[in-house]
């Protein structure tokens, strides 16, 4: 639900009302960059939205995008104030004096109506995430030129605040989308087609009039793009030679059949996801076992992670189409229980240094099996070419083996530290 309150977010002060600079400021109250567009993207992305997360990140910044809306429009107003008595005023926009009687309405600066084309909803949260990062960057642009374009001191502090709120929305929003973990060139299930996503193409070639030239940059050279003639051009030479214009290709990245290494995919998935899910029940115990404060934060800091692990995981298993049941995973139950009895057995110790080392023992037992078994699994989906789940597991093993890590920076301190025993005479 939602409640007016009848004050500000961010209080207002017009001292030199320009009714000029009130039709700018009507750009961020029914703009496409404006105000309005913006609580209504995030309010109905969030509707859509089954995180609740960001879900309550959504709904948080989309409301408090109405309240923007609200301090926008009261400066226009106040802008526009003269308008309403001054002929001169009013002459400057008609249809803001005439039609609208010197107020606001649901206008952009040039007159257009506001509509909903202004908004961007695909309803996969990563892909709007990136768009609303977008959004607020082209939102602080505006409010930047609004500031430049003003004489009045106390506009110009408004101006300020609203623009300050972009950049805090864009960090929420880059840090939200940050958090879900996903590679940033995986966008929805369907992987691009292997060597055909790095070829650049030359298409715009030659020197311009203006010393406009063929550039190279990280952006079209390097590892792992590959540069190549302009397909025109290379039609062009091949019916130059008489033989036919060859086009581009790319073959469907899904994967059509199923055989035995796809089933074997399957089979390592399953067994890896069993072995995660039975870890998050572990990995609690093992930071509440543990003595040294640094290596309780690491445990809990993997935990953070292995959930992660999981839901990429379950979204392997979705891109091969197959249900994200687990299968149980006899290796790491035994290696799970193996921990269970050093946790005992190291509340018991009294030097706290030989207690964590214990911990440190079965928790590296843990990932090294984990190790493998990513590695396994990645290289049969690289033999099927599917590089969306070589991604995963890649960003997935990549974690892995820096916990492994960490586990060894946190041991060695703990080497000197653990009391050795006294030598036999």
């Amino acid at each position: 639900m939602y409640h007016h309150v009848k004050k500000l977010m961010y209080t207002v002060r017009v001292d030199e009302p320009d009714p000029a600079f009130g039709n700018m400021l009507l750009e961020q109250f029914g703009g496409a960059n404006g105000e309005l567009a913006a609580a209504m993207q995030y309010s109905i992305q969030g509707l859509n939205c089954e995180d609740p997360d960001r879900k309550d990140l959504l709904m948080d910044i989309g409301t408090e995008e109405l309240s923007h809306l609200e301090i926008v429009g009261t400066l226009a107003r106040m802008h526009l104030a003269p308008m309403k008595f001054a002929r001169d005023a009013a002459e400057a926009d008609p249809l803001i004096a005439i039609a609208g009687g010197g107020g606001v309405n649901l206008f952009n600066s040039m007159g257009n109506p506001w509509t909903a084309d202004y908004l961007k909803i695909t309803g996969e949260l990563d892909v709007d995430l990136r768009s609303n990062i977008a959004a607020e960057a082209r939102a602080k642009i505006v409010y930047e030129r609004l500031i430049n374009f003003c004489d009045d001191s106390g506009t110009k502090d408004a101006l300020q605040f609203l623009m300050t709120r972009e950049i805090t929305h864009m960090r929420m929003f880059s840090l939200a989308l940050e958090s879900m973990g996903k590679p940033p060139f995986m966008i929805g299930k369907i992987a691009p087609t292997e060597g055909l996503v790095d070829q650049i193409f030359n298409d715009s070639t030659g020197q311009g009039d203006h010393g406009e030239i063929d550039a190279r940059g990280p952006w079209n050279e390097g590892e792992p793009w590959q540069f190549v003639e302009s397909p025109a051009i290379q039609a062009m030479k091949s019916l130059e030679n008489g033989g036919e214009a060859v086009p581009v290709h790319a073959e469907s990245a899904e994967l059509t059949e199923t055989g035995p290494i796809q089933d074997l995919l399957v089979h390592q998935l399953r067994d890896i996801l069993h072995g995660e899910k039975q870890l998050l029940k572990a990995l609690p115990k093992m930071a509440n076992a543990a003595r040294s404060g640094q290596l309780q934060r690491l445990f809990q800091q993997h935990l953070q992670e292995t959930e992660e692990q999981v839901s990429r995981l379950e979204e392997c298993l979705s891109l091969l189409g197959v249900t994200a049941r687990t299968k149980p995973c006899k290796g790491m139950m035994g290696i799970i229980e193996e921990g269970e009895e050093i946790i005992a057995e190291s509340k018991k110790k009294k030097d706290p240094a030989a207690a964590d080392l214990a911990l440190i023992g079965a928790a590296q037992r843990v990932e090294h099996y984990e190790i493998s078994g990513y590695i396994t699994a990645r290289n049969l989906a690289q033999q099927l070419k599917h590089s969306a789940i070589v991604q995963y597991l890649t960003l997935s093993l990549g974690e892995e083996e820096n916990a492994d890590q960490l586990l060894n920076q946190v041991a060695r301190p703990l080497m000197s530290a653990a009391r050795m025993p006294s030598a036999v005479e």
